[in-house]
C-alpha cells in the first residue's frame, strides 16, 4: 500500500490540532480532549500517536500510553482506539494507517499493543474500520465487558416491578445538581463498605473535570426532604448519555430510588442522544457477570452492548 501518513508521537505543541481532530472525527468524544486526558498525566506515560497528511496536518489520533514494552490505547480511558475522520478516510486509508503505525511501534521497541476500540454507540457515523484492521493483523480478543444500553428513539418499557417502584417514590424529587461533594461522600462510603474500593476519580479530579466540561459531566440526584438518597454521574457525548458512577444511601436502597432517577434522565436529559448506557456489569475482564446488577438494568429496558479489548504481539 502507498504510504499516505506521517505518523509520529504527540507533543504538547499539537494540543490545538489534536482537539480539532477530535471535533472533526466520526468516533471521537470529549474523553479524548487533552484537557480530559491530561488530568491523570502523572499516572501514565503518554505515548499517543498522531497521523499527519502530506501538508503536516493532523488527520487521525491514537490516545495511548506506554508501560514497559506494551502500548495501551489508553489505560486511563474506558475506550480509545484510532480517532478518525469521516470524509476522505475509508478502509483503505485505515489499512495504510494501521500498517504504518505498527511499523512505528516495532521501531520503538514495542512488543505488544493492547487496543480498546471505541464502541459503536459512540460513533457519529459507522467507524469500525479498525476492527477489520485488527482482524487482518491477527489480533486476539482479550476482554469483553458487557454494558447495558437503552435505545432512546424507541426505548423498551420498564418492567412492572420498575414501574411500581417509580410510582411508589412519590416523596422523592429528581433533578440535576451541583452537590458533587455530598454525592461523593455517598459513593466513597458505598464502594468502601461493599468492595473495599475507591472511585477511579478523586473528588478534586472530578470537580476539575466538570469545570472543564460542564455540558458533558452531569450529576443527577434523588432528594427526600432535601437529603440526597441516590445519585448518578453521567458523561454525555454526542450520541450517548453514559452512566459513570451511581450510588445510594441505605434509605435510597430501601425506597428503590433509581428507577425514578433513570426515568427522569430518559425523559429530560437525553434529547439529541441515541443511547442511555447504564455501564458494565462485569469483573475479571468480562468472565464474571453480576447477574443481579444486569437484571436490574434489563428491567429498565436496557440490552447488551460490548466494550472489547484486543491484543497484538508485535
Amino acid at each position: 500500500m502507498t504510504k499516505r501518513f506521517n505518523i509520529r508521537h504527540y507533543t504538547t505543541a499539537d494540543k490545538a490540532q489534536w482537539d480539532q481532530c477530535v471535533d472533526r472525527s466520526k468516533n471521537g468524544t470529549f474523553l479524548f480532549k487533552r484537557d480530559y486526558m491530561d488530568y491523570h498525566s502523572d499516572r501514565f506515560t503518554d505515548r499517543s500517536l498522531v497521523a499527519c497528511d502530506r501538508l503536516g496536518r493532523i488527520v487521525a489520533i491514537l490516545p495511548a500510553n506506554i508501560h514497559e514494552n506494551t502500548l495501551h490505547s489508553h489505560q486511563g480511558l474506558t475506550y480509545g482506539g484510532w480517532v478518525i475522520p469521516g470524509s476522505g478516510f475509508d478502509i483503505i486509508s485505515m489499512m495504510t494507517l494501521w500498517d504504518d503505525s505498527l511499523d512505528i511501534m516495532r521501531r520503538d521497541g514495542i512488543k505488544q499493543l493492547i487496543y480498546k476500540p471505541v464502541p459503536h454507540i459512540y460513533h457519529l457515523y459507522p467507524a469500525e474500520e479498525d476492527l477489520y484492521a485488527l482482524f487482518r493483523s491477527g489480533a486476539t480478543l482479550m476482554s469483553r465487558r458487557l454494558s447495558s444500553t437503552i435505545y432512546i428513539p424507541a426505548p423498551m418499557a420498564f418492567d412492572k416491578t420498575s414501574r411500581r417502584k417509580v410510582r411508589s417514590t412519590h416523596s422523592v424529587t429528581i433533578s440535576c445538581s451541583d452537590r458533587i461533594h455530598h454525592f461523593w461522600d455517598i459513593l466513597e462510603t458505598l464502594l468502601h463498605d461493599r468492595y473495599s474500593a475507591t472511585p477511579v476519580h478523586s473528588l478534586e479530579e472530578i470537580i476539575s473535570l466538570k469545570t472543564r466540561f460542564p455540558d458533558n459531566i452531569i450529576l443527577v440526584t434523588a432528594l427526600e426532604h432535601d437529603e440526597i438518597v441516590a445519585g448518578a454521574l453521567f458523561y454525555r457525548t454526542s450520541t450517548v448519555m453514559h452512566l459513570q458512577y451511581a450510588a445510594s444511601t441505605e434509605r435510597g436502597r430501601e425506597i428503590n430510588a433509581f428507577p425514578k432517577l433513570y426515568q427522569y434522565v430518559l425523559n429530560h436529559l437525553c434529547s439529541g442522544c441515541m443511547y442511555l448506557d447504564l455501564g458494565t456489569s462485569n469483573e475479571q475482564n468480562g468472565m464474571y457477570l453480576n447477574q443481579g446488577l444486569v437484571r436490574h438494568k434489563c428491567s429498565l429496558g436496557a440490552r447488551a452492548t460490548v466494550y472489547d479489548t484486543y491484543t497484538i504481539m508485535l
